[in-house]
């Protein structure tokens, strides 16, 4: 009995650090997610210099609107529309390849470096909101933050309007929106609009 119990503690020892290791990792976004009424209450606040970026794709912004206070457009995620994905049903979303470059930019342009803080949004906050705010902390921006359920929330999952982007997020917590992108911080690759 003592042979099997040595076995069995061993692996408790390896599990638990394995499975705390997870658990870190999941709720490290966590650790750095603001609600659209946080996020409006930093760009509020005159002692806080915050760059706010939108990382939507332009045209889907042109369509959902724009949340006053946003300092820039800079997407995340571009919209490859000289491609189809038949299987998905829609265009290959890759990457930004001057995304950090850009953030570095526009905080240039501010007078302001890397150790700023920067709250990132998104439609939703999970697929481009904290993948952007991991990124920009991955290479080395010290104060990133990302707005949890972004611009348009999450979709209803139940009644009449289900799957409707109804429920959190900036435009359903009431915070200042205007259907119309602002042409000065609207991202458009080749210009000087930063």
């Amino acid at each position: 009995m003592c042979a099997l119990a040595q076995p069995e503690f061993a692996m408790t020892r390896i599990v638990f650090p394995i499975a705390a290791l997870l658990l870190s990792s999941l709720s490290h976004a966590g650790e750095y997610a603001l609600s659209a009424a946080e996020a409006h209450a930093w760009i509020q606040d005159d002692s806080r210099t915050v760059l706010f970026v939108d990382v939507r794709d332009p045209v889907e912004i042109m369509f959902t609107g724009w949340a006053e206070g946003v300092d820039i457009n800079i997407p995340f995620l571009l919209v490859d529309r000289e491609a189809w994905n038949a299987d998905a049903g829609s265009f290959p979303m890759p990457r930004n390849p001057d995304f950090i470059a850009e953030v570095d930019a526009a905080l240039a342009a501010r007078g302001l470096d890397r150790s700023a803080p920067i709250i990132t949004m998104c439609r939703s906050g999970s697929a481009r909101g904290e993948p952007s705010a991991t990124a920009l902390r991955e290479a080395g921006f010290d104060n990133v933050y990302f707005v949890r359920h972004g611009f348009q929330g999450d979709r209803l999952s139940e009644g009449e309007m289900a799957g409707h982007r109804l429920l959190n997020g900036w435009q359903n917590e009431g915070l200042p929106w205007r259907p119309r992108m602002d042409p000065e911080r609207i991202y458009r690759p080749g210009s000087d609009r930063r």
